[in-house]
């Protein structure tokens, strides 16, 4: 199987390059509005911001960021296809702004903006960041009622692209082989995601910011199995390190990011290198956890009714039994991106 990456370096208000109805999946984490690191790159969208910033005037500020932004997600709407997955990773952002501290509801604007558009809100995910500091408070400390809740959660909005979800020829063998296993599905379809841990990458001196606020891999590998099957495209029009590419290499999907700063894809380039063992490392490990699974339920005095057709275990569920999982095999560097390689891991009695 092979999968192609291209990599825009251009502005994703537009995204000239891609055909209507041209992806699958959209994964992405925007600059998050009325966070003071993203101040500088709003007001270079529409210099109006910083004025409003200069003025005081947060809630205008506020959604003059979130209008470049709608611009984005009339795109997103344009290429996804219909009944086609928007995932989009955002934090609300608390500020002070003229001497008054407020929070700023980034993931409620967002909903608004995409019913608009015609996109059917589903259930979302609370991700949760444990802080790293000890004090959990702000405000006043110990003394009430002028403390406030430190925010400690994301979001990943999940919405579908019309009314009619997506469907496949009978018997689709790149669905069925795109399979997650039951216990993969109840963790990672829960609402609640207490497993991922948050993290800042610092970037090179030469990289035109001091650091990115990329999310973990785990987050971009989850909802690409989620909600894509083998064979589809994924799209991050806010690209950044390209973390959504590299999920989407592991996981045996094309993709297409959009990224302003060029910069940028040089420190994804030296992402790349590791791309095939960290496809090896991801896939022993989906392997193992599910062989303890398996483990435990026997060890309960369970067994599971299914087999597996292309491992030397047993699955819960029938749709299941078709799984078959990939690794990186082969990685070449194109003019507009990648294409790469992938390998089948598998087979009864392999030990894969």
């Amino acid at each position: 199987m092979k999968t192609e990456h291209r990599v825009v370096v251009g502005d994703a208000r537009s995204l000239d390059g891609l055909a209507d109805d041209s992806v699958e999946l959209v994964v992405t984490s925007p600059p998050y509005p009325m966070i003071e690191m993203w101040d500088d790159l709003f007001a270079d969208l529409d210099p109006e911001i910083g004025d409003l910033l200069d003025a005081a005037a947060g809630r205008a500020a506020f959604d003059a960021m979130h209008e470049q932004l709608d611009r984005v997600w009339a795109e997103v709407e344009r290429v996804l296809v219909d009944g086609g997955i928007a995932c989009v990773n955002v934090g609300d952002a608390t500020r002070t702004v003229g001497g008054s501290f407020r929070v700023y509801q980034n993931h409620s604007r967002i909903v608004d903006r995409f019913e608009a558009l015609g996109f059917e809100p589903l259930p979302e995910i609370l991700w949760r960041k444990p802080a790293n500091a000890g004090a959990k408070f702000m405000g006043s400390g110990m003394l009430p009622p002028n403390a406030y809740v430190t925010l400690e959660h994301e979001y990943v909005l999940v919405f579908r692209n019309g009314t009619e979800h997506r469907t496949f020829e009978s018997g689709s063998e790149r669905r069925y082989n795109s399979a997650f296993l039951w216990e993969e599905r109840n963790r990672w379809f829960s609402d609640l995601w207490t497993d991922v841990r948050g993290g800042r990458q610092t970037l090179d001196a030469a990289a035109p910011r001091e650091r990115s606020a990329a999310f973990p891999f785990a987050i971009p590998y989850r909802l690409i199995n989620m909600y894509s099957v083998y064979g589809d495209t994924v799209l991050d029009p806010f690209w950044g390190t390209g973390t959504t590419s590299l999920a989407a290499m592991v996981a045996g999907r094309s993709s297409v990011g959009y990224e302003l700063e060029a910069s940028l894809t040089e420190v994804f380039a030296d992402r790349v290198t590791d791309v095939a063992a960290l496809s090896r490392r991801v896939v022993d490990r989906r392997l193992a956890d599910h062989r303890e699974f398996v483990a435990e339920r026997q060890a309960a005095g369970e067994e599971l009714e299914y087999e597996a057709e292309n491992y030397d275990f047993p699955v819960t569920t029938k749709q299941e039994r078709p799984i078959l999982l990939y690794t990186v095999s082969d990685v070449e560097r194109t003019e507009s991106g990648y294409e790469v390689v992938h390998e089948p891991v598998g087979g009864r009695g392999s030990g894969s």
